[in-house]
């Protein structure tokens, strides 16, 4: 009978499989996914059809054709199934009768959506499947098709998974915008950026949108996540605008994936990046970096992993970074037609065609003036000639992005807003000295009455006004309100957070009178300067910080006289600094530095100030050239202005010798630090804090000299006054405590280094976190401990990590390489210890790569002569060496020992060991009597320096026996040799590694390692 139901079945010949074509609008994507999986996993053949309504294509013919689709036809009902076109209820009502009415048990439909559908849609008889869980969903879907309901078993582990039910969310979904109940067309770009991600292999799933401002970007990435975001366990949307903002945003993930970490945000973005790539807990994410317009600011931060990125972007530079490109164009013509017709109903479709072709298919600029022009009386005709004359002609062309249409349109919105609400014009005009993307008004409304212009005063002080004003620039498109979560934001509106498209942002920008330019960015910075947290190095309030800097340039702060803005700044430099924004900090301090020179004159002491900062940055990034110049000049000024004793001076000249260390001139470091120290002593007391800083640098200085047991005795004065003065488990306490263990390690007191070294790592895994850059160091001089004394992967876990060297050196760089970055000198140090270890135990290609990524490194970051580079090729020397690349292992290793003597002096025990290393190669070439000539030479320093039985120069002993015995000495080659095994056997015992190898007359070598500066 008419109306009744029939089952599925195979339609047309040779059918297989039962055949079900699914018919959905894209937006509903999600939905047609899971019913299709739901259908396939039961054995049905499944079809796909995207509904496409051409407006020029009357409906009942549309639907017609669609009669001619394989098997029964099951229709996704919702809004927008029935609004695309767009099509009026009226068109539906007639098709939908004409067509299912004759025939509706070819037809089935499920309903996902409760708004208003045609009422003729009744003839499908759709079955709800909102407002339900998944399980009652597939039983009514299954009903809808005469198909019996039985659960499906869960996949194995490994298996495939389905799309997830669409009425749920992604286990973590944030900071994703609204979805925009207005979004049209663009179903071909959904299918490549759909594809594309789906068919990239897992690391490489990055896809990045661009094309130009205002073309739609944000909102297709947006309108992504809804559609697809059933697919993903984790949705989060990241403003990656700049590198601060992006770092804060996605450190905001850690918790969300359950990821245990510290309160310090640099580590929860470690954290993040970790686990995205590992995929766990989740391997179905997507992440979206919203406004990626600048690829070097954060592209090596983007993580990999088996999920998923978006960026969007006006830069197609992303290309050179491992992502693939996808542009998003201006609205087609139809897509045009159709949005200006459901943005402005009572435009007919030729006057939005005209509208759509005069507006260059802008979709931000269709938005905004297809919006008021509903509301207004003006005609499309009207509206397009005041277009042609060039209204307010004096509007400045801002970019080559912008077509030359926007800026005669915003003139006319700009003085529709200024004739309904004008309030609404000065708060968008304040807005724009913040930067553009999320606005955080709720700080102007903390400026105190008595300090705002009049014309802001009653904005600010009623709120029934000030909501007024935001509602007129949203109803318009001019901003829009978003749920923000991740910035803190209080509410700026009804709980929401203001947004402002960056064109809009330029374009009002520069369109504003003089005078109000001046007083409105002076209430900005009064709001930024209030926002000050005021404690830069508390890792609490660092998000405060992060909220803050990317307005300083927009807001003009360098600008600015009053000294709270000016402290506003310093304390931003500070907290770039101790959160290793370094590359953020330098950019912020050299335009500071410039601006003040001019706004304060050369000599002024917030110069001074700014120099310390920016040195800091500078020598925190390792750019220790620019940095020694600075801090130099900085020294010379406030000694000849201050005098010596100056603590600002001094303060200067230990940046200064920090800068000298890092530069490899130990000896000038030397004889500044000590002189800063016996200032701070003399000034401050033995007990202040800065004079024990100054204590601890004369002992880094003393280390790097190679003054091993003279830096033990300043680094016990340290450790012993920091326990004292401070607490056990302050970092300063761990600090020293690390350093004392390092001298008494690098003097060979191998035992009682690992004693000190094994309570340290415990405590300071307690105080400070396992991946706290302290704890890195000390679980790395840990594992030179244990290797030194000969143990090689005898210690088990114990439960707070791993404990043999081989594991602690591997988990130590892996952790580097996350926490503090590949080229950091700390990283190197960790590679350093890695790639010589790789090569003792048999993994030569692991140590070959390791080694050949530190020296170009090292290349890059030091001049030639640096004692670091000379010691990285001597330890690549001996790599080569092991493959049989004997005439280059020679070649560079005699290059390294002319480099280090000429660096660090013929005695320094870096000198003494590549020296050890370069004999083994003369006697490996055939020069006998060269080897033997370097070798006596090395073992007469070695005592002189570093005594008879340091293990450095037991080692040079034991290669000396080796050389005469090459001369035919035998005599004495036996008898250095007996006297070299005895002191082997009474300083390192008879078992130990060195000592079996040196009666097995295997030829020792040395290891470069370098040290902290």
């Amino acid at each position: 009978m008419s109306g009744a139901r029939k089952p599925v079945e195979p339609t047309g010949k040779g059918a297989a499989k039962q055949t079900v074509t699914i018919h959905f609008a894209g937006f509903n994507r999600a939905w047609a996914a899971w019913i299709g999986d739901r259908l396939e996993r039961r054995g049905l053949r499944v079809v796909h059809l995207r509904w496409e309504s051409p407006a020029d294509v009357p409906l009942v013919d549309l639907l017609n054709d669609l009669k001619l689709a394989e098997g029964r036809i099951l229709i996704v009902v919702s809004d927008w199934y029935f609004q695309l076109g767009p099509r009026t209820h009226e068109e539906w009502n007639e098709a939908l009768r004409e067509v299912v009415g004759p025939d509706p048990a070819r037809f089935a439909a499920v309903s996902v959506t409760t708004a208003a559908v045609p009422a003729a849609a009744a003839v499908l008889a759709p079955v709800g499947l909102t407002n339900m869980g998944a399980e009652e969903a597939e039983r009514r879907l299954l009903d809808r098709l005469d198909l019996p309901y039985e659960p499906l078993a869960e996949p194995a582990a490994g298996g495939r998974r389905g799309p997830r039910f669409p009425a749920s969310m992604p286990d973590v979904w944030g900071a994703v915008p609204r979805r925009n109940t207005r979004f049209t067309g663009r179903e071909p770009l959904f299918n490549d950026a759909y594809n594309l991600l789906l068919n990239s292999e897992p690391g490489t799933g990055v896809l990045t949108l661009h094309g130009m401002s205002g073309v739609g970007k944000t909102q297709f990435a947006a309108e992504y996540a809804h559609r697809f975001g059933s697919e993903y366990d984790v949705v989060w949307w990241v403003n990656a605008e700049s590198r601060v903002t992006y770092r804060r945003q996605l450190a905001e993930l850690a918790p969300k994936l359950g990821l245990q970490t510290g309160q310090e945000y640099g580590e929860r973005l470690r954290a993040v990046r970790d686990s995205l790539r590992r995929g766990e807990p989740y391997s179905r994410w997507l992440l979206i970096l919203d406004g990626a317009d600048e690829p070097d600011q954060i592209w090596d931060m983007v993580p990999s992993g088996p999920g998923h990125v978006i960026i969007t972007s006006r830069n197609p530079e992303w290309s050179e970074h491992n992502s693939r490109l996808l542009e998003v164009p201006v609205y087609a013509r139809d897509e045009s037609v159709a949005f200006i017709r459901r943005r402005a109903p009572r435009l007919t479709e030729p006057e939005a065609e005209q509208l759509a072709e005069a507006l260059e298919h802008l979709p931000l600029l269709l938005d905004q003036t297809a919006g008021w022009l509903n509301d207004s009386d003006m005609s499309v005709a009207e509206y397009i000639d005041l277009l042609d004359e060039g209204v307010d002609s004096h509007v400045v062309k801002v970019s080559a992005d912008f077509p030359l249409a926007f800026q005669t349109a915003w003139s006319i919105l700009l003085n529709k807003l200024r004739d309904t609400v004008p309030e609404s014009v000065d708060l968008l005009r304040l807005c724009t000295f913040f930067a553009p993307g999320f606005i955080p008004v709720r700080l102007l409304r903390d400026v105190p009455s008595d300090e705002l212009p009049e014309q802001l005063v009653r904005l600010f002080n009623d709120p029934l006004l000030w909501n007024r004003a935001i509602n007129q620039l949203r109803t318009y498109s001019v901003v829009r309100l978003e749920s923000h979560e991740i910035a803190g934001d209080e509410p700026a509106s009804s709980g929401e957070s203001l947004y402002l498209h960056r064109m809009v942002h330029q374009i009002v920008h520069k369109d504003m009178p003089d005078t109000d330019r001046q007083e409105f960015v002076d209430v900005v910075r009064r709001a930024l300067a209030a926002a000050d947290p005021r404690r830069p190095t508390e890792p609490d309030l660092w998000q405060g910080y992060a909220e803050i800097a990317p307005h300083l340039k927009h807001a003009d702060v360098l600008g600015s006289r009053d000294p709270q803005v000016q402290r506003l700044v310093f304390n931003c430099l500070r907290y770039m600094y101790v959160s290793g924004e370094y590359r953020s900090g330098i950019k912020l301090a050299e335009r500071a530095l410039k601006a003040w020179r001019e706004l304060l004159g050369a000599s002024h002491p917030r110069i001074w100030e700014l120099t310390y900062h920016y040195t800091n940055l500078l020598r925190g990034g390792g750019d220790y050239v620019r940095s020694e110049a600075l801090s130099r000049a900085a020294v010379d000024h406030l000694r000849e202005e201050r005098g010596h004793q100056d603590l600002e001076h001094l303060r200067a000249a230990a940046g200064l010798a920090g800068d000298l260390r890092g530069l490899g001139r130990y000896d000038e470091a030397q004889h500044i630090s000590q002189w800063v120290l016996g200032s701070y002593r003399e000034l401050l007391g033995e007990q202040d804090s800065r004079t024990l800083s100054a204590l601890n640098n004369v002992a880094v200085s003393l280390r790097l000299l190679g003054w091993y047991r003279e830096a033990l005795d300043v680094d016990k004065q340290a450790m012993e006054a920091r326990r004292q003065f401070l607490r056990a488990r302050h970092p300063y306490t761990i600090h020293s405590e690390i350093s004392y263990a390092i001298d008494l390690r690098l003097l060979g007191r191998y035992a009682e280094a690992e004693s000190i070294q094994s309570k340290n790592v415990h405590e300071s895994r307690l105080a400070l976190g396992r991946d706290h850059p302290r704890t890195l160091k000390g679980e790395y001089n840990l594992a030179l401990c244990r290797y030194r004394m000969g143990e090689r992967d005898r210690r088990r876990d114990r439960g707070d990590g791993p404990q043999e060297p081989a594991a602690l050196f591997a988990s130590v760089l892996e952790r580097g390489e996350r926490v503090l970055g590949e080229t950091h000198p700390d990283t190197l140090v960790f590679a350093t210890a890695q790639s010589c270890y790789a090569r003792e135990h048999g993994d030569i290609d692991l140590a070959r790569e390791l080694s050949e990524a530190i020296v170009a490194r090292y290349e890059v970051l030091h001049a030639d002569g640096h004692p670091f580079l000379a010691g990285a090729r001597a330890n690549h020397a001996l790599i080569l060496r092991n493959v049989g690349e004997r005439e280059h292992s020679h070649a560079l290793v005699e290059q390294a020992l002319a480099e280090m003597a000429e660096a660090v002096g013929e005695s320094h025990p870096w000198t003494l060991g590549v020296a050890l290393n370069a004999s083994a190669l003369r006697n490996l070439m055939g020069d006998v009597e060269g080897a033997a000539e370097l070798s006596g030479q090395t073992v007469t320093r070695a005592i002189d320096w570093l005594g008879r039985t340091h293990p450095l120069t037991l080692s040079t002993r034991v290669a000396h026996a080796a050389d005469l015995r090459g001369l035919r000495d035998r005599r004495q080659a036996e008898k250095v040799e007996q006297e070299a095994l005895s002191d082997l056997d009474a300083t390192l015992g008879s078992k130990h590694s060195h000592t079996v190898s040196a009666r097995a007359r295997n030829r020792p070598y040395w290891d470069f390692e370098p040290q902290s500066t």
